[in-house]
């Protein structure tokens, strides 16, 4: 102690050094973690290019929510791939047919396109749990096991995913994971799972806000990283809350086979386009190309619209048996390098014209200051559809450059004010405008 000038009393106080290294670490966590929930960059670039972009690109391309609910647990930086069982098979599985589509993944080239993740949905497990109260796989259809099915997935550098439901029962009347959420997700992680679809059967009435939650914590718990997919069927506007709780989210009810239910989904999951970026996806649920109820031109649109909108690309064929045509669809990386595009900005509808509105623009921001444009036509004869500039956000003199992503060929090298072509009816032409200005300055 110390007595000034003015015989005021000082205190000095020694701060032993291990509590100034510990005052330093919670401070530089503090900013850790302010950067981890920040939102990322977003349209840096389009907001300064003010000769290029028009001032209603923000207004067209509304990102106010983009980032502000993710869960940044390192997964889903881009919208998941892969495969699920549910389309095609339905409970028709066993662990023959997952070994297979693993097998398939690796021998036609999918898997290096970013198709990994290889998911086992409903009726995997017995009727009931066993005396321990945890789930148990069908020995029937499953003998060996999810661990060692797990271990042969995982040897071909694929990843396993598994389903339960945020209920007491699964839609197939499997035991649900209501209530046991911590000893299942122990489970699943003990077992090398890398994937969980969440259902929403037999829910008990209890809203999706309360359900979903607890096996997000029992995820984390585990410390294995497990990407979580949310299916509660949009029933209550997931994208609102579902950012904080999974990985995606889906925003509809199931999708079937049909030209009619591909479209409403689509419309659907428009609604939400603000929502979805890096760490978590809106899901209009799985692919259903390759299934036989869609002509090959409807199968186009719908890989393309899914790919435009950011949707999880999840196949849901037999891929041990698909088409030459159905491989070329799914495996165009053109149209997966628009759905895996590191900016993560969902595209959606700009445009609708025609009888019904069925000549639709849809359109997208992505990495390096390019768009992607698709022409849909949703119409029952061909149509001449046409982007015009404006509604791109595109200022009207700008000239650029467009690349057809179906014909992988350069269509227009100094299209200006507008752009259009003829479309099959309930087909899809797809693009990425290159503004040419940008060629000098901008990061791809």
């Amino acid at each position: 102690m110390e007595r000034n000038s003015n015989s005021n009393i000082i205190i000095r106080i020694r701060t032993p050094p291990c509590l100034i290294l510990l005052f330093l670490c919670l401070f530089l966590s503090s900013i850790s973690l302010a950067i981890a929930t920040r939102p990322l960059p977003l349209l840096d670039n389009f907001n300064t290019n003010k000769l290029l972009f028009s001032p209603t690109f923000n207004r067209i391309y509304d990102i106010s929510n983009y980032g502000r609910f993710q869960l940044f647990n390192g997964l889903a930086q881009t919208p998941q791939m892969g495969w699920n069982s549910w389309n095609f098979f339905a409970c028709n599985i066993n662990e023959t047919v997952i070994k297979e589509t693993a097998d398939a993944l690796i021998s036609t080239g999918l898997a290096d396109l970013g198709y990994v993740y290889v998911n086992i949905d409903d009726c995997w497990s017995k009727e009931t749990r066993n005396l321990k109260d945890q789930l148990v796989p069908d020995q029937k259809t499953f003998p060996s096991g999810i661990k060692a099915l797990a271990d042969y997935v995982h040897a071909k550098a694929l990843k396993l995913g598994i389903y339960s439901d945020a209920g007491v029962f699964t839609c197939q009347v499997r035991p649900g994971s209501l209530y046991h959420e911590d000893e299942d997700a122990e489970l699943f992680a003990s077992w090398g799972v890398d994937y969980l679809k969440y259902d929403n059967c037999f829910n008990l009435g209890i809203p999706p806000k309360k359900r979903y939650p607890p096996m997000r914590d029992a995820l984390n718990a585990t410390e294995r990283p497990i990407f979580y997919s949310l299916c509660e069927w949009g029933v209550d506007d997931p994208a609102l809350w579902a950012g904080k709780v999974g990985n995606s989210w889906r925003t509809t009810d199931d999708i079937n086979d049909s030209w009619a239910s591909m479209t409403t989904i689509a419309d659907l999951n428009d609604k939400w386009a603000s929502y979805a970026g890096p760490g978590g996806w809106n899901d209009p649920d799985m692919l259903e190309v390759g299934n036989g109820g869609m002509t090959y031109n409807e199968y186009r649109a719908h890989f393309s619209i899914w790919a435009l909108m950011k949707a999880p690309l999840l196949i849901g064929c037999d891929i041990r048996n698909m088409t030459a045509e159905t491989l070329k669809i799914l495996s165009n990386t053109e149209v997966i390098g628009v759905n895996q595009d590191s900016l993560g900005v969902q595209g959606r509808k700009v445009h609708a014209s025609g009888p019904n509105s069925c000549q639709q623009v849809w359109a997208g921001p992505l990495s390096g200051n390019r768009l992607v444009v698709a022409l849909w036509n949703r119409c029952s004869s061909a149509a001449l559809i046409t982007a015009e500039w404006n509604v791109l956000g595109l200022q009207s003199s700008v000239s650029v450059s467009i690349r057809d992503l179906w014909k992988h060929d350069i269509v227009a090298a100094d299209a200006v004010s507008s752009f259009g072509t003829s479309v099959e009816p309930h087909d899809c032409a797809m693009y990425i405008f290159t503004p040419e200005m940008l060629e000098s300055y901008s990061v791809m």
